[in-house]
């Protein structure tokens, strides 16, 4: 079901390690092309585009775009009360570490009478997006919105896809999670669609365009923010899932079973990594993972995103080259069991678990870290959702005429050099020169 790749003996350069770590390039490549279209469709023609994209992928024709009141009203009041307990206790958890994510507004007295101050401000709109399709993902409501009131986002738009079994309504515990962080404005839209409706807004359902989107989903939604980029802001790519685990002889097969298995039920482009020196815990996990995989409920998924080219068990010559895999493949979710997890050289990750009693699943719901993280290996570069997604850095400068004077002279010269004489004589006719 997994297959073997064997890097031991081998010494390789970092665009070797690029090269060699397990990824499906061709399905995210496919995916940019079409979610391109699609929200190019959405900007040209509205509303008529997203209820001809909710019947092709949705199955759903006829339904409320914009969700009316009364169905988040009747989903909270139908919900089931152990869920309702544990989405409040996400809610909590996830306000208190954002909340420390909220950088405090600095200053510095360059000299007497020159200051500059930092502070953050939040976007005014942001457009959230909870996927709904293989999975329901009420903890994504959590997920997003929470930071974004965190920040201090005034207006905050929620849309998850219309669900054919509830007649073309948003999930009721999609609906119910929003109630209970109190979003208000809702939509029945799914997919790259509905991030380009987000980026573009939609006048006859009384959309207006976001600042930000955010928010997990497929490969079709991660290459939609790329398509909407420099139109809106956007959090990282968080397309199909990935967990790279990385284990020594100490680890417990049948764990580590369960955790490649658990993020290769979210979809069949999920990836699903080991990367280990022992022959041993290699042998033991595959057979773990075959026997286990079968037995569940979603065993058809689990076996075509295992045995994907984005899933393998990669073997290595000692932990040190473990290390280096990781950092090349950059994983969403990076799960170490090892003897001595050495968690600063893993530089490489969106969020990292350690230990035996730390799984994936534990980020995914109740950890109080956030869900919504960067795949494809964009975690070499980029942060996963947080509530400073929602705040920008903006510099406040305010000289008075002593402090001006003191670098006027320097101000003209580099003017000069650049070739820029009006910006030396703004600086020259405030002292009257």
């Amino acid at each position: 079901m997994l297959r073997t790749i064997d890097l031991r003996g081998r010494t390789l350069t970092a665009a070797e390690l690029l090269a060699s770590v397990p990824r499906a390039r061709a399905a995210r490549a496919e995916a940019l092309t079409t979610a391109a279209e699609i929200v190019h469709d959405v900007a040209a023609r509205g509303e008529a585009a997203l209820r001809e994209q909710a019947e092709r992928f949705d199955g759903a024709s006829g339904h409320a775009l914009r969700v009316p009141q009364e169905h988040v009203d009747e989903a909270l009041a139908s919900l089931d009360p152990a869920v309702r307990a544990a989405l409040e206790e996400a809610i909590r958890r996830v306000r208190e570490a954002s909340a420390a994510q909220v950088p405090p507004p600095s200053a510095v007295e360059l000299s007497p009478g020159a200051r500059v101050e930092q502070r953050w401000r939040p976007v005014r709109r942001a457009g959230v997006y909870v996927p709904g399709g293989k999975a329901v993902y009420p903890s994504s409501v959590v997920m997003n919105v929470v930071p974004a009131q965190v920040a201090g986002v005034g207006e905050v738009a929620l849309a998850s896809p219309p669900q054919r079994e509830h007649g073309g309504r948003v999930h009721p515990v999609i609906l119910a999670a929003a109630g209970l962080v109190g979003v208000t404005e809702i939509y029945a839209m799914g997919g790259a669609g509905a991030i380009g409706a987000f980026a573009y807004g939609v006048p006859a359902i009384g959309l207006e365009p976001v600042d930000v989107v955010t928010g997990p989903g497929n490969n079709f939604v991660a290459a939609a923010k790329r398509a909407v980029a420099g139109v809106v802001g956007t959090d990282s790519e968080a397309g199909a899932t990935e967990i790279l685990i990385v284990a020594d002889d100490s680890a417990d097969a049948a764990l580590v079973a369960m955790d490649l298995i658990s993020q290769a039920e979210h979809d069949e482009q999920a990836s699903a990594v080991l990367v280990t020196p022992s022959q041993a815990l290699a042998t033991a996990v595959i057979d773990a993972v075959t026997e286990r995989a079968a037995r569940t409920r979603h065993a058809g998924r689990i076996a075509q995103a295992l045995a994907g080219p984005q899933s393998a068990v990669v073997l290595v010559d000692d932990i040190a080259a473990a290390t280096a895999v990781s950092n090349a493949y950059a994983p969403e979710h990076l799960e170490l069991h090892l003897a001595d997890p050495r968690v600063d050289d893993f530089v490489n990750a969106g969020a990292v678990f350690v230990g035996a009693a730390s799984p994936v699943s534990l980020g995914d719901y109740l950890a109080g870290s956030n869900h919504v993280l960067p795949t494809g290996g964009q975690a070499r570069y980029a942060a996963g959702l947080s509530a400073s997604t929602f705040l920008r850095p903006q510099q406040i400068i305010a000289y008075d005429q002593a402090a001006l004077a003191e670098v006027a002279d320097g101000i003209v010269a580099l003017a000069t050099a650049e070739d820029l004489p009006a910006h030396g004589e703004a600086v020259t006719a405030r002292f009257g020169r």
